[in-house]
């Protein structure tokens, strides 16, 4: 007889919790897909390391080769300046990027390799643009430059990296807010 009372409370409880999570989540999500550009930024490039070495990490499981894997140690430094997105082309209207509807991001991280058991630091500087649509912000394109951390050596040419691991984890960090899985408290 304990173990029926039990289980009908326990059901009720289940019941109550469960639509009270939803509730949540619905709010959570919704605050995510209302955030400008400045606070998504704030809370994306806080999760970004964890979220790209997961991605990292799935794909070295997956292939199983002796590739060299960067480790992403920390993201920021965000800048919101937008670049003009026609170079040469009347450049008159500043803010044509943003009346587009794409948002500019430029940030860096430090990532970490291993190579013949030394470790070697990059500083990768990325330019990210995002376009905000109704059921959330998405990648639209972005490009990466690498540089030798503390060194004084040229920049690498700037390469599209919309497809990088980086960009992988951005889209699923994405996905995560627009679910209501991201916490968007510090």
């Amino acid at each position: 007889m304990v173990c029926g009372c039990f289980l009908v409370v326990n059901s009720i409880d289940n019941l109550a919790f469960s639509q009270n999570l939803s509730v949540s989540k619905d709010k959570v999500g919704s605050a995510c897909v209302e955030q400008n550009i400045t606070t998504l930024t704030t809370y994306l490039l806080r999760d970004l390391p964890s979220y790209t070495n997961r991605v990292t990490q799935r794909a070295r499981r997956r292939s199983r080769s002796s590739e060299v894997y960067s480790y992403v140690l920390l993201a920021g430094r965000p800048e919101f300046t937008p670049l003009p997105l026609n170079p040469g082309i009347d450049n008159t209207d500043n803010d044509k990027s943003a009346a587009s509807g794409v948002e500019q991001v430029f940030f860096t991280t430090l990532e970490r390799q291993y190579i013949g058991g030394k470790a070697v630091e990059l500083q990768q500087f990325h330019w990210l643009l995002l376009t905000k649509t109704q059921s959330g912000w998405r990648l639209v394109m972005m490009f990466t430059q690498t540089g030798s951390s503390g060194k004084q050596e040229p920049l690498s040419p700037p390469r599209d990296s919309s497809s990088s691991a980086i960009a992988q984890a951005i889209n699923i960090w994405l996905g995560d807010c627009q679910a209501g899985s991201v916490r968007m408290r510090n």
